[in-house]
Formats: C-alpha cells, sequence, structure tokens
C-alpha cells in the first residue's frame, strides 16, 4: 500500500486548531514554540483563542496553518513510530509549503518566515486591488471556461471535477455568478477570502516572494512533491523555487495532482491539519483512495493504525 501526506490550505483555519496537539505531546507544542519565536508572538494562543479575526489575516493564517498541519504530522510520526515511510506529498496552496518541509527541500524555520511574509505580500495585493473568489459547482472544465471569459475572472482551483473556484476583481463577481446560473451550475457560492487568490491581481506578491526567496536555501526533495503549478512532482531545486513563485498568480491543478498521485499508487492518504476539505475532494476525484484525516491525537492514534494495517 502506498502511503502519502496531504496538507490544507488557507481557510481551513479555525479557533481552538492545534490546543490538543500542543497539550498532548512535547514534540507538538516544541514546534509552535520554534514558530513564535520566529514570527515574534505566541502562535498556540492566537491558534487556540483567536480572535477569529486575527487568525483569518493571511500573515497569520499562513503559518498558522501550516505549524499546526507539521504538528499533526508529528502526532501521526508519534503513534506510528519510526518503521513506516510515506511515498509523497502534496498541499493546497500554502499547504504545498508543508510538503515541501516534509521532503525536506525547506526547514520547517524557513517555512515559517516564508509564509509569514508571503501571507503579508498577498494581504497587501489585496489590499491595493479588491477582489474575491468564487465556487462554482456542477459545471464542467470547458463552461467554467466559458463562464469566466464572460465574466472577466480567471480559474483560481481546480479542486475536483465537478468544483472549480473563479477569482479576480470583486465588481466582476456578480457577473460571474450570472453567467454560471445561466450555464446550469448547482451553486455559484462567493468565499470568505480577502481577496483574488491565485489569480495576475496577486503579481505583486508573487515578485516580492521571488525576492524573498533568493535567501531561502532549496534542497532536493527527499520524496515526490506534487506541483500546484504543474500537477505532476517537483524536479530541482531551481524548478521548486521558480514553480512556488509562480504558484501565487497560477490556478491550483488540485484534480491533476490527486489523480496522478493515484497513478502513482496512492491508496491511502493522511490530510494532516484543520480541516477536512481534501479528503471531500478526493472522495470525487479518485473514490478508491482511503484519506484519514488527523487534527487531533484521537485522530493522529486512528491514522496510525490504518498505517500499521496497511
Amino acid at each position: 500500500m502506498s502511503r502519502m501526506l496531504l496538507f490544507p490550505g488557507q481557510g481551513a483555519q479555525a479557533v481552538g486548531m492545534g490546543r490538543e496537539l500542543a497539550e498532548g505531546l512535547p514534540a507538538c507544542r516544541g514546534l509552535f514554540e520554534r514558530a513564535s519565536g520566529i514570527l515574534g508572538f505566541d502562535l498556540l494562543k492566537l491558534c487556540a483563542e483567536g480572535p477569529i479575526e486575527e487568525l483569518t489575516r493571511s500573515h497569520n493564517a499562513q503559518p498558522a496553518i501550516f505549524t499546526v498541519s507539521t504538528a499533526a504530522r508529528a502526532a501521526l510520526a508519534h503513534f506510528a513510530g519510526g518503521g513506516w515511510a510515506v511515498a509523497g506529498a502534496a498541499g493546497h496552496s500554502l499547504g504545498e509549503w508543508a510538503a515541501l518541509c516534509e521532503a525536506g527541500v525547506v526547514t520547517f524555520d524557513d517555512a515559517v518566515r516564508i509564509l509569514q511574509a508571503r501571507g503579508r505580500f498577498m494581504q497587501e495585493a489585496c489590499d491595493a486591488a479588491p477582489g474575491g473568489m468564487l465556487t462554482i459547482i456542477g459545471l464542467s472544465l470547458e463552461q467554467v471556461r466559458e463562464v469566466a471569459a464572460a465574466s472577466g475572472l480567471e480559474i483560481a482551483n481546480l479542486n475536483s471535477p465537478a468544483q472549480t473556484v473563479l477569482s479576480g476583481h470583486a465588481d466582476r463577481l456578480a457577473a460571474g455568478e450570472q453567467a454560471a446560473k445561466a450555464a446550469g451550475a448547482k451553486r455559484a457560492l462567493r468565499l470568505a477570502v480577502a481577496g483574488a487568490f491565485h489569480s495576475s491581481l496577486m503579481q505583486p506578491a508573487a515578485d516580492r516572494l521571488a525576492d524573498f526567496l533568493e535567501g531561502i536555501e532549496f534542497r532536493a526533495p527527499a520524496i515526490p512533491v506534487w506541483s500546484n503549478v504543474t500537477g505532476r512532482p517537483h524536479t530541482t531545486p531551481d524548478e521548486i523555487r521558480r514553480r512556488m513563485v509562480e504558484q501565487v498568480v497560477s490556478g491550483v491543478r488540485w484534480t491533476d495532482c490527486f489523480t496522478d498521485m493515484a497513478a502513482a499508487g496512492m491508496d491511502l492518504a493522511f490530510e494532516c491539519g484543520p480541516g477536512s476539505v481534501l479528503a471531500g475532494l478526493g472522495k470525487r476525484i479518485a473514490p478508491d483512495v482511503k484519506v484519514s484525516h488527523i487534527l487531533d491525537l484521537a485522530g493522529a492514534e486512528e491514522a496510525a493504525k490504518l498505517a500499521a494495517e496497511s
């Protein structure tokens, strides 16, 4: 059985996330303490107590979700012991950084620094060009492309065969809703996000991230990590650095990532971190792949049992 790791993206944050992990396992608490020292504030307190408005700010949410996800992975390792390994990893948007950390491409400390900066750059781009995102359910990709062209929006996330997210200027979202409904969409929902992520409006953030990453060492991945930009495994450190800048303005090809992982032999995956969005999407992309969700100690222990049985 081929086991792989999945890591969630922004929007998964929730007050209380990570508290039990940190209280129950010293290794998990140590990750929060390391992240807090880098960020300059008590990350565990923010995750555990909120307020949600502060936790949701991109420069806080991104390193917070990353740290909780990494702590969930540490909990799985604790219960599973050292006698097992994973065959690959992938993450949705910011979650890709957790996957790269898992593969040894970047260190935990550098990932925290990157995500605090990435979140700040993205938030400032949102403030400069107000935008939003629209989830379309029940249309084919070709139909969604027609909706995007008609409304002036861009495809941001290819989440599953039946779910695609559009992104763009705030004043174009209503046109996107109308075009989607006219095309027969089951639902067209605006997302509660700060702006037009994974669109050309994020170009200023991508440019600043490119400069920031020049000071970060990238290493060759120890295990395959699937790229959001290509839907295929990353290759060299230079390619990874380039793709992670492109990712800020490119659509997340999650359907392609998950499909390719399944084709590579994945039949058991562990979603490490807050929320269970990736498990839900996985059922729609490759139903034969079992996805176990890990956010607390009980989830980590249950996942470890599945790993032992596989």
